[in-house]
């Protein structure tokens, strides 16, 4: 009890402070805001008013010009031509919508790619990006990096005391870009030689060089690693990866550095990432506010496929979720600056959605803790290449389309919260005393995916192992990096968390000790920072904190399955089982069955100090294993849990909860009978929504 009224009073405290914070850049009494894409270069301009006069009408507060702009603002070198942006600015002022602009950055104009084709990617075949799609241009080239500055400083003279103006988004879905060019391998090893103090034999130390004869004498010896065929060296991999992550964020740090410069402390200064789970430069880029995501839920993947037959219609029930826990903790806010609006072009599939399911997303996002949620774009376009996009209105500029009225109702609802809203009120006890964090790291996604020893292992869906239970437990959770404090989680999970240091070791043991529960699973602490075994039995940088020595790991091929035993429930794997010795006063609560290892340890539990440690020591096929333990721990440590089916999630914040249902069947959520429901009933249907205030 000590345990959660402390952390309890430490969340109070950051929320606080974060509170500070955020509400520079959003009131908090208004909870979230709406906004939309809006082109005015892609229309005529006779247009203009109408359609502001629209997107005020249907509730949106703010609207957000110039993402690929940079042509209509600088259609010569050097020229530049503001004033179809300013009479944009000014419209929007009349109908009071505010304004996020965008730097144009993704799509440079054709005079510059042309002038400067050393700009455009060149792929690992030595074929060159071109012209005339968006996302060609290298983070690595210093003209496109020049060039980019000089736009954004003219950007941020004009507009960066502009009220009008809420905020900046620096290029658009900065992602990794791999680039193989000359100039991109000049600066490769500048990195290199920055990275290991322009010690070469330091370089060959961490790359293994010795094995296969690899040794360099000189960085400038050093290529990049291929990734086409077989034989790559992991430890240049590993760096390569690191090098592509830190362009993109000093590319996005670059450009921020030069808004800082005009902009009013009022504005805000973010990008929009596309998660991803391998990227890594989420996060990294220090000079933004806060950190945003994309988010398209329908496209016809296998990841937006959904539950049951239809529900590639309303999409994976946790893309959002994961997508809110993961951006959230980074700053302790975030937004959302593409929810998709309907129907797309660009997916395998492109099916309707489900009616309600955009109304869905959005509370899924509201849910999260997100300031603001904005949507790409207000009118479907009549030319290039998203001709099937939808928008908010159709084709003819005008009639709504099934998302555009769901947005609208979103807003209406958001308005009646606002009128229910108490200012302080954010903490449900149950809620926080299941809180939990997942410590991710994408280099280890990279060092698992090079060497996956197995054609079964899946990074993602092992973590997703982990993610789905706590969501069903009605948890709250943190994705986190090293850089936060442990000591604020009740419960730590660290899923195949391979590349560690002796420092990262120590915390985890101190975690414990103070009173943390720490839960560790298969292919943690292989490996050091540069990704190489270390000089240890298997796993041995954990024997003294699991209290168990491995004995080895197995791996299976498909047509077989191992099984474990827990609780007299058995549970099949076959990408990857750990076989463990445990020491004296170490709890067994999992053993394999029917191999020639049937009878030793894979799950095991101790107690440490004043918490716990837990390993499960098995990546399982669907999961059932790590959900059957994880709630074994929680019933054990006396945390209250529910048990939500798959697809039914629910979030607290600012005094309300909000249940949400992607599952094809209508779920009664357990809701006391005094509760005050504020939007929906206790019988949620399938894209149904549950909100209701918290008491006090």
């Amino acid at each position: 009890m000590v345990r959660t009224i402390s952390v309890l009073f430490s969340l109070l405290v950051c929320f606080n402070l974060l509170s500070e914070k955020r509400d520079t850049f959003f009131s908090s009494d208004k909870l979230t805001s709406v906004g939309v894409y809006y082109y005015p270069e892609h229309w005529d301009s006779t247009q203009w008013e109408r359609d502001l006069k629209r997107i005020s009408q249907m509730g949106f507060e703010f609207t957000h010009y110039a993402e690929f702009a940079w042509a209509a603002l600088e259609p010569k070198e050097g020229i530049y031509n503001f004033q179809w942006l300013d009479r944009a600015i000014a419209l929007a002022d009349k109908y009071d919508l505010k304004v996020i602009l965008c730097t144009s950055t993704a799509t440079p104009p054709v005079w510059l790619t042309r002038k400067h084709p050393e700009i455009l990617i060149q792929n690992e075949d030595g074929t060159y990006f071109d012209h005339g799609a968006r996302q060609h241009a290298s983070f690595s080239s210093s003209f496109y990096r020049e060039y980019a500055k000089k736009i954004i400083d003219e950007l941020g003279r004009r507009y960066g005391n502009d009220d009008r103006i809420i905020g900046w988004q620096i290029d658009n879905e900065p992602a990794v870009r791999m680039d193989f060019s000359p100039g991109a391998l000049l600066r490769f090893r500048e990195f290199l030689q920055k990275k290991y103090n322009n010690d070469i034999d330091a370089l060959n130390s961490a790359w293994g060089a010795a094995f296969w004869g690899q040794t360099y004498s000189d960085f400038d010896e050093i290529t990049f690693p291929r990734y086409r065929g077989w034989g790559k060296n992991p430890h240049q991999v590993l760096d390569h990866k690191r090098f592509t992550v830190n362009e993109t964020a000093t590319f996005l740090d670059e450009q921020a550095a030069v808004l800082h410069k005009y902009a009013s402390p009022r504005q805000f200064i973010t990008t929009n990432y596309i998660p991803s789970f391998e990227d890594g430069h989420i996060g990294k880029s220090k000079e933004l506010d806060f950190n945003c995501y994309t988010r398209y839920m329908v496209s016809g993947r296998n990841e937006d496929l959904g539950i049951g037959k239809k529900g590639y219609r309303i999409g994976d029930p946790l893309r959002i979720a994961l997508a809110n826990d993961f951006f959230r903790p980074i700053d302790g806010y975030y937004g959302v600056m593409e929810l998709q609006p309907g129907q797309v072009n660009w997916g395998e599939y492109n099916a309707q959605q489900l009616p309600g399911a955009v109304r869905l997303w959005l509370w899924s996002v509201f849910a999260g803790g997100s300031d603001f949620t904005c949507t790409y774009r207000f009118r479907q376009p009549l030319v290039g290449n998203e001709l099937y996009h939808y928008g908010i209105v159709g084709t003819d500029g005008i009639t709504p389309s099934r998302g555009g009225e769901e947005f609208s109702r979103f807003i209406s609802e958001i308005n009646i919260l606002r009128k229910n809203y108490k200012q302080g009120k954010n903490i449900s006890s149950d809620y926080y005393k299941r809180y939990a964090a997942i410590l991710y790291n994408a280099e280890n996604a990279w060092s698992l995916s090079t060497q996956r020893q197995s054609a079964l292992w899946n990074t993602q869906t092992h973590f997703e192992n982990y993610y789905r239970p706590l969501k069903s437990f009605g948890a709250k959770v943190d994705v986190i990096s090293e850089e936060k404090d442990f000591i604020d989680y009740p419960v730590l999970i660290a899923p195949a968390y391979t590349l560690v240091d002796d420092s990262l070791i120590s915390r985890w043991h101190d975690y414990v000790v103070k009173g943390g529960n720490l839960v560790l699973s298969v292919r943690t602490a292989y490996k050091d920072r540069n990704d190489r075994l270390f000089e240890l039995p298997v796993g041995g940088k954990l024997f003294d904190l699991i209290g168990a020595k491995m004995d080895f790991f197995d791996l299976i091929v498909p047509s077989d399955t191992g099984t474990v035993v827990v609780d007299d429930s058995e549970y099949t794997w076959s990408s990857w089982g750990e076989i463990f010795t445990p020491y004296e006063n170490t709890e067994i609560w999992g053993i394999h069955k029917g191999d020639f290892y049937a009878g030793k340890s894979a799950v095991l539990h101790r107690k440490l100090g004043k918490g716990t440690v837990t390993y499960i020591g098995v990546d399982s096929h669907d999961g059932a294993l790590e959900k059957a333990v994880l709630k074994k721990l929680y019933s054990l440590l006396k945390i209250p849990v529910l048990n939500l089916p798959e697809g039914v999630w629910f979030e607290c914040r600012d005094g309300f909860g909000v249940a949400l249902n992607y599952s094809p069947e209508t779920y009664q959520f357990p809701l006391d009978e005094d509760t005050e429901i504020l939007i929906g009933s206790r019988n949620i249907p399938t894209a149904g929504v549950l909100v209701w205030r918290i008491k006090d």
